[in-house]
């Protein structure tokens, strides 16, 4: 198959030197690239700033924030079949970014509104050969905001993890169907866990590894 990989944080400038963001590694999607290569996928991944080290072998694009994020996948989704959204992009970015370093003094209010939302836009635009996979970064056992999300974003398959495993080598997920199945894993390692959840999305194929 053809997939497409987001990863990493994004960073949503404050002003030229301070951004939001957060302290996502980039690490569960280096796993997933890893088990789409050595699976024999055609891999392109589209990076936040990450800190994990990314396999060779796949077609990388760099970005910062999550607009420049939502228009490289709009632009690449229509070209491969699978989307997986491993992303922790961010939810909110200064609504006017100041365009010289604000100095120290006094106190500081950030307006903020919302970033885009990749992963719904891009099911919008999927075709019936194509499928799109998420991630839901929660409090411990909040599966019921990671089930609405599923949802309202109309993915095929969606990951919870919770907040704990954020830059951490290792993941404790439960895998969550629109059909209301769910598959649970205990904490184990990100390689490990990008392997199986390969798995599961090739079986969401009508014909697999088409």
């Amino acid at each position: 198959m053809r997939i497409l990989i987001t990863a990493g944080p994004t960073r949503e400038p404050i002003d030229p030197v301070r951004y939001i963001g957060n302290r996502s590694s980039g690490k569960m999607g280096a796993a997933l690239v890893e088990a789409a290569l050595k699976a024999g996928h055609q891999v392109t991944m589209v990076l936040g700033p990450v800190a994990a080290a990314m396999p060779a072998g796949a077609k990388r694009i760099d970005v910062e924030t999550a607009g420049q994020m939502m228009a490289a996948v709009i632009a690449q989704f229509p070209e491969h079949d699978l989307l997986i959204m491993a992303a922790a992009v961010a939810d909110f970015r200064p609504k006017n970014a100041a365009n010289r370093k604000i100095g120290r003094g006094g106190t500081l209010t950030i307006e903020c509104e919302a970033t885009e939302d990749i992963a719904a836009a891009a099911s919008d635009i999927k075709t019936p050969r194509q499928r799109t996979v998420g991630f839901s970064l929660e409090a411990r056992g909040d599966i019921t905001r990671a089930r609405e999300k599923l949802r309202r974003k109309n993915l095929d398959l969606i990951v919870y993890n919770p907040t704990d495993t954020m830059n951490s080598s290792t993941i404790e997920a439960k895998l969550l169907y629109p059909d209301g199945r769910s598959e649970d894993f205990p904490s184990g390692s990100k390689a490990d866990f990008a392997d199986i959840l390969l798995q599961r999305v090739v079986a969401l194929f009508p014909v697999h590894g088409a």
